[in-house]
């Protein structure tokens, strides 16, 4: 794998990448990458200027007819060298995505690599069936059909907890359908977004396609969103921040997606696996160190599983390496800086006074002590309105609260503001089946939490925002569909023109 001496030298130019080349930016101000696992300097880079964001956008604007122009399959075939590419590179992404995040090595080489790899590889194929309705006589005098067009320059934000990953999926299915993209990764986080576009470079995908600015959001990020020569706006992020982007977006008439926060439900039913469950949850409360949208952060437990559910899922959190993320036994890193990691601190401290606090709620000491951790923490017994049950925490923190009757557990799991994935735990089909209808959420898994699938959509309901990332679905994101209707009568005088003018 490289070293940090690499990183360095690697991004020796800049930290922006317009029209294909690596820049530095032109504010005039300076943000540092650290490894959150022990607090060291990574890179330090020049932040992007309004200008260069202009200069990005341009840059996108330029290589936006070439490329919205081409046909299906040469799109097609840059995705697959493209695809080729993030494989041949997978130990760097791997290692500068752990270097800037603290992920455990296993996570990255795991799941965000060959992730962002297959998702290439999905898109490369998606990239040939844009496809609209077959043609028809809908009127008996006129043939119709759809047309599925690309729309112009997408401006993209991307989030700091999975930045290879979110850059995949915001620039994938928008250059797939022939788009060009400005994507805007945050600040402390932005080493495998640029990795991502050079390799794009490097398959072959034109100049322009694909351009990044490092930059922060209220200067960079709002001058991308509120631009006049971009048409749409990709965020994921807070659902905080999502509400003054789309302030920005609809005042300029942009065509918005937004996936925002989560405080997904994990609800366990009296005949449920307990051992599976337990597992389940541990797992999916968590992974990246709970920095999860989709992370388990609340688990209902009908009553008779309830005390043995908290015990064993303490037991198993207990078991829980935490560690040097490069070392590869280490199961849980650093959050991803000091800062977030005393803001989930705050959150347990102030649950205390009226929950219990069944493990964890501490950082750790000793050889972990200059780094970003906190224990996996479990609380049982809060109540419903709490701030630890309704709040987005986006830390290693599970809570654990009992229901009675199947309508009471259902009716907690939708008493949140937010509604992007959520799971149910049942051997019984018709439970199930009733879980996955009244849930309101975007994903809901049955016997598990967390896996994804580059075939299938991911996209939130209520305050988790609207729009699907991935699958097929993220077409409907990225592309305008027009309907194209011919006259198949050659008659001049239709019988439609009486109702403006003459007679029949």
């Amino acid at each position: 794998m490289s070293n940090g001496f690499q990183i360095r030298h690697r991004f020796a130019e800049g930290a922006q990448y317009i029209g294909g080349k690596l820049l530095p930016g032109t504010s005039g101000r300076h943000h540092e990458v650290v490894n959150p696992a022990n607090g060291t300097t990574v890179l330090r880079y020049e932040l992007a200027s309004t200008d260069d964001v202009d200069a990005a956008v341009a840059a996108a604007r330029a290589a936006f007819p070439a490329w919205s122009g081409a046909t299906p399959g040469e799109r097609s075939e840059a995705l697959h060298r493209f695809a080729a590419r993030l494989a041949e590179q997978a130990d760097d992404f791997a290692y500068a995505e752990s270097l800037q995040c603290g992920k455990p090595v296993k996570l990255s080489t795991g799941f965000d690599v060959p992730g962002t790899v297959d998702n290439a590889a999905f898109f490369a194929g998606a990239a040939r069936h844009l496809e609209g309705r077959a043609a028809a006589e809908y009127s008996g005098d006129h043939t119709s059909y759809v047309r599925r067009e690309a729309i112009g320059v997408v401006g993209s934000i991307a989030p700091w907890n999975y930045p290879l990953q979110m850059a995949a999926w915001k620039i994938l299915p928008a250059v797939a359908a022939g788009n060009t993209v400005v994507l805007k990764p945050a600040e402390p986080t932005p080493l495998t977004s640029l990795m991502f576009a050079r390799a794009a470079t490097e398959a072959g995908i034109p100049d322009g396609v694909i351009n990044i600015v490092t930059g922060t959001g209220r200067e960079a990020g709002e001058h991308l969103v509120g631009h006049p020569d971009v048409v749409m706006t990709s965020f994921t992020g807070s659902t905080a921040v999502g509400r003054r982007v789309a302030e920005i977006a609809t005042a300029t008439v942009k065509r918005l997606h937004l996936e925002l926060g989560g405080k997904a439900p994990f609800v366990v039913f009296d005949d449920a696996d307990l051992e599976a469950a337990a597992h389940g949850a541990v797992a999916g409360a968590l992974i990246n160190t709970g920095q999860d949208c989709t992370a388990a952060t609340r688990a209902y437990v009908q009553r008779p599983l309830y005390e043995t559910f908290v015990r064993e899922v303490a037991a198993l959190m207990e078991s829980v390496r935490v560690g040097d993320p490069f070392d590869p036994s280490t199961d849980l890193g650093p959050l991803i800086s000091h800062a977030q990691r005393d803001r989930v601190a705050a959150f347990v401290d102030r649950a205390r006074g009226h929950a219990r606090i069944v493990t964890g709620g501490e950082a750790p000491g000793g050889d972990l002590a200059a780094g970003a951790y906190y224990r996996p923490t479990l609380i049982a017994d809060a109540a419903q309105d709490s701030e630890i049950v309704q709040a987005e925490i986006f830390g290693p923190v599970l809570v654990v609260l009992p229901f009675d009757a199947d309508d009471e557990g259902i009716a907690l799991a939708n008493d949140t503001p937010y509604g992007l994935a959520a799971s149910a735990w049942t051997r019984d089909v018709y439970r199930a089946n009733r879980a996955t209808r009244e849930i309101q959420a975007g994903c809901v898994w049955v016997n598990d939490h967390i896996p994804i699938l580059s075939e299938m959509p991911h996209g939130g309901y209520k305050a988790s925002g609207y729009g699907k990332d991935m699958s097929a679905y993220s077409f409907e994101e990225y592309t305008q569909v027009k309907h194209v209707m011919y006259d198949n009568t050659a008659v001049a005088r239709k019988d439609w023109h009486r109702t403006i003018f003459g007679d029949r």
